[in-house]
């Protein structure tokens, strides 16, 4: 490669379905600035809705394990992928593109290698955390979305130097005014949740159980889920046994979230464990008040004058906030303000785009980088 031709980098991630870490990664893809750096593409599965928009995405398949003879055929083929495409910066996006992209890429003498850290790591098995604090020693940075993640990699005896905290950002169409995709009905008030039904963690019955009792106290109430996955149709036999039937929606996948979030008048997300939420950022630039869990980031995007937090677990502190939200519109209004205000400040694709850039800016200057090619 000539000197002064741009960078080439390389981010690879598991696949490209409708999860937090996948938009983010499909969002920063899209932005950063290709006459500063020369991009090239890279995943695990080749799946998911994304990979609509984002142009050639190299499969490296595993074959289901990490030491299956296609996962070896599978990495020898991305060391011959990065040398020949002379990589001067890899970036794994999650934990299994950490597993496999860092030690390929550090063996195939690519200048700069960085991991990602997008969830607090509590759902990890303890083999998994050690095997993930392993790789992340061979990497110059690994970049959290959240300072609570960059906590957890601490407690783990991860270098202080070695982590970047780089938030998450949303699109100019996540702060639009935005059309609602259901009709409002006179006295009908909204509360949703935006979460994908495939895994535990994201506490879809909790959502119900606590919907259940709100339906209690208020007859003109929706409830609203956003998202599908292999748990729907028990969460919809859940939602049948308690009552709910006519005042639960299903909406499934939806790649119109802002409509969405303009149909509503909160949003709840009840999961126990988060790292940096985009569901909330997402409700907070739609101006739609939260009421979450105090853990992980949540508490860096909430505070009492843009959501409510309430304790893990405690269904009826969780439905006590919602009411709280639902009897006062003006309390909502305000708190949507502000939530809104805070994301706009904060949380904007542009943002994003810059600190990355930055980041690998800053590696390759520290590493020496020309652009000239590599032997």
């Amino acid at each position: 490669m000539a000197k002064g031709a741009p960078p080439e980098i390389f981010l690879m991630i598991n696949s490209l379905e409708t999860g937090g870490s996948e938009r983010q990664f499909a969002a920063l893809t899209q932005s950063i600035d290709r006459s500063s750096f020369s991009l090239h593409l890279g995943c695990i599965m080749a799946k998911g809705a994304f990979l609509e928009n984002l142009g050639p995405v190299a499969p490296f398949r595993l074959g289901g394990s990490l030491y299956s003879a296609q996962s070896f055929r599978s990495r020898i083929r991305l060391a011959r992928h990065l040398r020949h495409h002379d990589i001067a910066i890899a970036h794994s996006f999650d934990f299994y593109t950490n597993l496999v992209l860092i030690p390929v890429a550090k063996l195939a003498g690519v200048p700069v290698v960085l991991g990602s850290q997008r969830q607090i790591g509590d759902l990890l098995t303890p083999r998994q955390s050690q095997a993930q604090t392993l790789v992340f020693g061979w990497c110059d940075k690994v970049v959290c979305n959240s300072q609570a993640a960059a906590d957890r990699l601490r407690e783990q005896e991860i270098a202080a130097e070695k982590l970047v905290v780089i938030r998450n950002g949303l699109p100019p169409s996540a702060f639009a005014d935005t059309s609602p995709a259901l009709p409002a009905v006179p006295g009908l008030v909204r509360v949703g949740m935006i979460a994908r039904m495939n895994h535990r963690v994201k506490n879809h019955q909790g959502f119900l159980r606590a919907a259940a009792r709100v339906a209690t106290k208020f007859s003109a109430v929706e409830f609203v889920l956003v998202g599908d996955g292999p748990f729907r149709t028990e969460l919809e036999r859940e939602a049948q046994s308690l009552g709910l039937v006519h005042q639960v929606r299903f909406l499934g996948d939806r790649r119109d979230v802002p409509a969405v979030l303009a149909s509503l008048d909160v949003t709840v997300l009840p999961s126990s464990s988060e790292s940096l939420s985009n569901s909330i950022i997402e409700s907070m630039a739609a101006g739609v008040p939260v009421v979450a869990n105090r853990v992980g980031g949540n508490t860096e995007l909430i505070s009492n004058d843009r959501g409510a937090l309430v304790t893990a677990g405690d269904e009826a502190e969780l439905a006590a906030a919602i009411e709280l939200l639902l009897r006062d519109e003006g309390l909502r209004k305000r708190l949507g303000r502000n939530a809104r205000a805070y994301a706009q400040a904060n949380f904007t694709i542009e943002q994003m785009r810059r600190s990355h850039e930055e980041l690998y800016h800053d590696l390759l200057e520290r590493k020496g980088w020309r652009g000239k090619a590599r032997r």
